[in-house]
């Protein structure tokens, strides 16, 4: 049985390589060895896994199907190989996290709360303040930053977790009611609804997603809030325009009770990190952590998807 399933794990290696040669410098074996397991699987089960030619590999269709079941018994193998970790790792004591109200409403307790279940005995503190914590004075493990660019730290260590982009939003009724946006230009005529946490909130700079033509415009505002969430809800209920990072945005967008305007301009783009005090060894909790992190962040689209883009 576990000859089958080295097997197996080598015929998905060769499947995902496009060649048995690829597979064999992956798994640090010679490509005879790596052609000797495949035949011994085809062998085994009476059928052709491979049409093989001087120029590609291709899948049968049982290879095809085969393949999923390859796949499905990895992945399985590395849940396992996962929750051992898991229940061989101690994980107690108490763990502090910094991070936005928004980010970790909407992002890092969900990203977080499969992981904190399964480890009863691990306190866990978050620290939730639009204004940076020093990580040093109130003793946060994890800080959960959105920044444009990253200052070097000589105690600071930054692991990125996802791109962000940022996108203007309105209402359908407000648009209907409005003058007609077709260029940054006609955002002057328009009111803007800022979340006035944002450094020059008032500026914005775009770029043309096809042509890279490059617009600086300012815009008026009468409103203004230190909440994403309240922005939202002025947005929905026609006051103006906001600028809302596209992860905080993404429901409405879906659901059509807010509108991307401009969606053929861009506005930079900002990094979701996670900040961590500069030690020799990190705690096992801190790892297991970013772990849990970085799993949620890469699954979740933090970028706007441009028809141009690849």
């Amino acid at each position: 049985m576990l000859d089958q399933l080295r097997a197996m794990g080598v015929f998905a290696c060769v499947v995902e390589k496009s060649s048995f040669s690829g597979a064999a410098r992956d798994l640090g074996i010679t490509t005879s060895a790596v052609s000797q397991q495949v035949r011994s699987l085809e062998q085994e089960m009476e059928v052709t896994l491979l049409h093989r030619s001087t120029r590609k590999l291709s899948l049968t269709e049982a290879g095809q199907a085969f393949f999923h079941s390859c796949q499905e018994m990895l992945a399985a193998a590395e849940r396992g190989k996962i929750r051992i970790n898991e229940l061989r790792d101690d994980l107690v004591g108490e763990l502090r996290i910094a991070t936005t109200p928004e980010l970790g409403a909407t992002h890092v307790v969900p990203a977080l709360s499969h992981w904190m279940s399964a480890h009863r005995g691990l306190m866990v503190h978050f620290e939730a303040d639009n204004q940076f914590i020093d990580l040093i004075q109130e003793r946060i493990d994890i800080a959960i930053r959105m920044c444009s660019k990253v200052e070097d730290s000589n105690h600071l260590t930054s692991i990125p977790l996802a791109r962000v982009d940022q996108v203007l939003v309105a209402s359908p009724s407000y648009l209907n009611q409005t003058a007609p946006i077709s260029r940054p230009e006609d955002l002057v005529n328009h009111d803007l609804i800022p979340v006035n946490i944002m450094k020059n909130y008032q500026n914005f700079s775009f770029q043309q997603v096809t042509s890279g033509e490059n617009i600086k415009v300012d815009m008026r505002n009468r409103l203004q809030t230190n909440n994403v969430f309240v922005a939202k809800s002025l947005c929905q209920n026609g006051h103006g325009i906001a600028r809302i990072l596209y992860l905080d945005v993404q429901k409405e967008l879906k659901n059509g009770t807010l509108v991307e305007v401009l969606p053929e301009w861009k506005l930079p783009a900002f990094t979701l990190n996670a900040m961590i005090l500069k030690r020799e060894q990190q705690p096992m909790k801190i790892h297991r952590c970013l772990d849990a992190l970085k799993q949620y962040f890469s699954q979740l689209p933090g970028g706007r998807i441009y028809q141009e883009a690849s």
